[in-house]
């Protein structure tokens, strides 16, 4: 019973295990050292669908690149961001005080415009888009402004104008109903714009994304006239936004007069005199005009 006639109750496998072990470690040999899968990637039929999987994808991408270059220029866009703060700055002051700059003509190098950080003249992106948003936040600003404002009247004219403005109160979906109508409007502007230029037939180099900056230029002067009456009142409201069409005014007549006179006089010289010329230039007085009515359409609901 205390083990001293030599019988075990378990036996000791561990010789045993660590034989078996070394054995099976043997017989797998080179198989265990590699990796899972060598087997299927050392056949030729695997290797082949392989590579015929990735030229798949490199001619999908190429494709897709290049219809995606068709309908959204990447590379052209670039150019339009292509800013810095030093020209924001000065692009800025130049939409609210265009009266004192002289020069106006687009520089160029090797036929190819300078990108807008090295030109102030030249139309970019970024200040349109900037100033798209900037309104939109604003004019949130405004609605909810407007909504509070009813605790700050007597009750008798709070109640009218609860019930006169119960259609415009304030909500988050405002924003975007806010958003659509702007965006909505520039689309239709833009669009006119490039029929009015057909119809005409103007030899020039504007393009629609030139377009899209020359008309989103006027939301600066828009977020001025707004934050100017939520601050000061709807007097403010109307002299700022007063001072900023006329300053989109000018700057628009001074920047499209290039455009649409000087440059189809040059490609067509001496014939573009006449009714054609002050059709042009009437085209240029119009779009020019257009935009003090859009500020003020998009704008005079904001203050109360």
């Amino acid at each position: 019973m205390d083990g001293s006639d030599g019988s075990q109750l378990f036996e000791d496998t561990s010789g045993c295990s660590s034989k078996t072990s070394q054995q099976r470690n043997q017989a797998s040999g080179p198989q265990s050292a590699g990796f899972p899968g060598q087997s299927v990637l050392s056949d030729p039929v695997s290797n082949l669908a392989m590579a015929y999987g990735s030229s798949l994808a490199t001619q999908g991408k190429e494709m897709m690149d290049r219809n995606l270059d068709r309908f959204i220029p990447i590379s052209k866009l670039k150019y339009y961001f292509a800013v810095d703060t030093l020209y924001v700055g000065k692009k800025l002051g130049l939409l609210v005080f265009p009266y004192m700059h002289e020069n106006w003509e687009v520089s160029y190098q090797r036929d190819t415009p300078v990108a807008p950080r090295f030109d102030l003249n030249a139309p970019d992106l970024y200040i349109p888009a900037m100033g798209f948003i900037t309104y939109v936040l604003v004019a949130g600003l405004a609605l909810g402004t407007q909504n509070r404002s009813f605790s700050l009247i007597g009750p008798e004219k709070a109640k009218m104008a609860k019930q006169k403005r119960q259609q415009q109160q304030f909500s988050p979906e405002l924003l975007g109903v806010q958003a659509s109508s702007a965006l909505v409007w520039l689309i239709m502007e833009v669009l006119a714009v490039l029929l009015s230029l057909y119809l005409v037939t103007v030899n020039t180099d504007l393009t629609t994304i030139d377009l899209l900056a020359f008309s989103g230029y006027k939301y600066v002067g828009m977020i001025v006239g707004v934050v100017a009456g939520l601050i000061f009142g709807r007097p403010a409201y109307y002299l700022s936004l007063l001072w900023c069409c006329a300053a989109i005014f000018v700057f628009m007549t001074r920047t499209l007069r290039l455009k649409l006179l000087s440059e189809a006089a040059a490609a067509e010289g001496r014939l573009v005199k006449g009714a054609r010329n002050q059709l042009r230039m009437y085209l240029t007085m119009s779009i020019a005009a257009a935009q003090p009515v859009f500020m003020f359409w998009l704008t005079y609901h904001l203050i109360t």
